[in-house]
């Protein structure tokens, strides 16, 4: 009698349906911060836009820590919200695709770096989307900080977008919000080189984690041995960045992924007032 009373007390839980809420909505963008009716009240006031943003935990050279995809993308990610307006933002996927294991390649080969096979960060962002879809969100953006995460995030927005779209439901893999080609012309005109701007950890990454997460830039930990005696996994002049540059950089990402989603969302509305 006891389990089958618990059970049916348990059932009336799971059937209760609070009211939407009558109050002012929450001033929050990061849905981890929210409760479930106040996600199913803003749903119902049109937030209908979720971005799913994806990091790494990867090497990044001696001087920046480890999460500085994270620490980027969640900085950025909150930014486009607000830009966009109506938008929620879930936590930021960690674990992405590094390489292979066994040897370890790419940023493997340096201790700390955390990755997952490609299906596996695929099945990530496929369950994350379809919990969003379950709860009303109507378009669903993907953003990867990292690049390796492209392949994987592109082939998943690609499939769900065509098994949603009869029902209206946009899924985007977010393109160009690296922006590295105007970030690269930039600093260009700032009169630095192929050389000082680097391909990883260099000005870019060292500017955009001072911008957004200064704690994460340890320069005084930069140089240590060698190049030419032990690999460091990093290029360029990070002693070259700073945080004014990271804001400039940064806010070209942002602008580029914001385009990018005001776009996706405005196809998908022509497309339906056209079917009407």
């Amino acid at each position: 009698m006891f389990f089958l009373a618990a059970a049916t007390a348990l059932a009336g839980l799971l059937t209760l349906s609070p009211r939407s809420l009558t109050a002012p909505l929450p001033d929050q963008v990061e849905l981890a911060e929210l409760t479930w009716v106040e996600v199913r009240t803003m749903v119902e006031h049109g937030y209908t836009t979720a971005i799913v943003p994806s990091g790494g935990i990867e090497q990044n050279g001696p001087h920046l820590v480890l999460g500085k995809h994270d620490r980027i993308v969640a900085y950025t990610a909150k930014r486009i919200a607000a830009a966009l307006g109506r938008t929620l933002v879930t936590p930021v996927v960690s674990f992405v695709p590094q390489g292979a294991y066994n040897p370890p390649a790419g940023h493997l080969r340096f201790p700390g770096t955390l990755g997952v096979p490609e299906e596996v960060f695929a099945g990530t962002l496929e369950g994350i989307a379809r919990s969003l879809k379950a709860a009303g969100f109507r378009t669903i953006c993907f953003i990867a900080d990292h690049g390796g995460s492209l392949p994987a995030q592109n082939a998943v927005a690609e499939r769900l977008g065509r098994e949603w779209a009869r029902e209206g439901v946009r899924v985007v893999s977010v393109q160009g919000y690296a922006a590295d080609e105007a970030q690269l012309a930039w600093l260009r005109s700032q009169g630095e080189t192929p050389a000082s701007i680097g391909r990883h950890g260099g000005i870019q990454d060292t500017a955009e984690l001072l911008a957004a997460y200064p704690a994460g830039v340890k320069l005084e930990r930069r140089g240590g041995r060698s190049a030419w005696s032990e690999p460091t996994g990093a290029d360029g002049d990070p002693a070259r960045a700073s945080p004014e540059r990271g804001r400039k950089l940064l806010e070209m990402k942002i602008e580029a992924a914001v385009a990018a989603i005001r776009a996706a969302r405005g196809d998908l509305a022509l497309r339906g007032s056209a079917s009407d």
